[in-house]
């Protein structure tokens, strides 16, 4: 199927996914360096556009303007670009440790706007090897790449149709770099308190939220999904039978899942995952009693242009 909707298992494209992951980690870490900080960590997410991953303008150091990286994922590349018209393209491939790209990259950004200094230890990941040490990463196919990249766009579009009549606060696409996923989030405007101390958790879950989202897949679901759910996650949300919604509740990940594959299945897998994420988050709002407005709105009502 084309159009971003054919599967590719985790376990076929491991080794690639584990490099371009660690990859993403990088541009993430000159957003943790540079952004300025915003809730719920807003300001560490990357965007994915139509040529890959890549960070918001950032303040160059030397304060001479702003820069941008990006993972080209079509020329596959690290794109370093001021706003002054100087730029830098590094090659991710063939076979490049990922450790040699972030050195050339921080090297290109220091020629430009200044020293920037990172912490290269890796996030939410099993490997602790330090980005710009990382000479364990370096498998990265093109071929591979890019059908992750037509799945990846081809969630994207699907999940920000879901977000865009919602009238609460909400998250763009977020691309995030620690779980290598893509989400959008939906805020009731009430505090949470986090379920741990940890930064991230303590930083990012300070809020009631319904998160969706996308990921490729891992070693413990090792196939590209969809995901939603709730935070705090009241009782009754769990276990909801969504039929004939595609979609279930996974016990083992505590959130509902839909398979990008059984979302092509359907025909017409963008309005699946449209309507997969709007049952869970109606679901949500019932249980965790949020404002039946903001419920209302995300299924248009009233719609988003009169």
């Amino acid at each position: 199927m084309a159009n971003g909707w054919s599967s590719i298992p985790y376990e076929e494209w491991r080794e690639t996914c584990d490099t371009l992951h660690a990859h993403t980690q990088f541009l993430g870490k000159l957003c943790v360096a540079l952004a300025p900080p915003e809730p719920q960590l807003q300001h560490a997410a990357l965007r994915q556009s139509a040529r890959g991953w890549e960070t918001l303008p950032l303040p160059a150091p030397d304060g001479s303007g702003v820069f941008t990286a990006a993972l080209d994922l079509r020329s596959h590349h690290l794109l370093i670009e001021h706003s002054d018209g100087r730029s830098a393209a590094i090659a991710l491939a063939p076979n490049r440790p990922v450790g040699e790209v972030v050195r050339e990259g921080l090297s290109a950004i220091e020629a430009m706007g200044g020293e920037v200094r990172i912490d290269p230890t890796p996030q939410e990941v099993a490997w602790k090897i330090p980005l710009d040490q990382d000479d364990e990463h370096r498998i990265y196919d093109p071929r591979q790449v890019s059908a992750y990249f037509e799945m990846a766009s081809a969630a994207a579009l699907a999940l920000t149709r879901f977000r865009a009549p919602f009238r609460g606060r909400s998250t763009p696409l977020n691309a995030w770099w620690g779980s290598f996923d893509l989400a959008v989030n939906l805020f009731s405007g009430r505090p949470a308190d986090p379920p741990s101390q940890d930064f991230i958790m303590r930083n990012a879950m300070d809020a009631q939220e319904v998160a969706v989202g996308w990921w490729p897949g891992d070693d413990r679901y090792p196939r590209p999904a969809f995901y939603a759910y709730a935070y705090p996650p009241e009782e009754g949300f769990s276990g909801r039978e969504l039929a004939p919604v595609p979609g279930y509740w996974s016990e083992e990940l505590g959130e509902y899942l839909l398979d990008h594959e059984t979302a092509a299945a359907t025909g017409d897998p963008e309005q699946a995952v449209v309507d997969f994420c709007g049952e869970i988050f109606s679901h949500a709002c019932n249980v965790c009693d949020w404002n039946p407005a903001l419920a209302a709105s995300a299924a248009g009502d009233p719609p988003p242009i009169n």
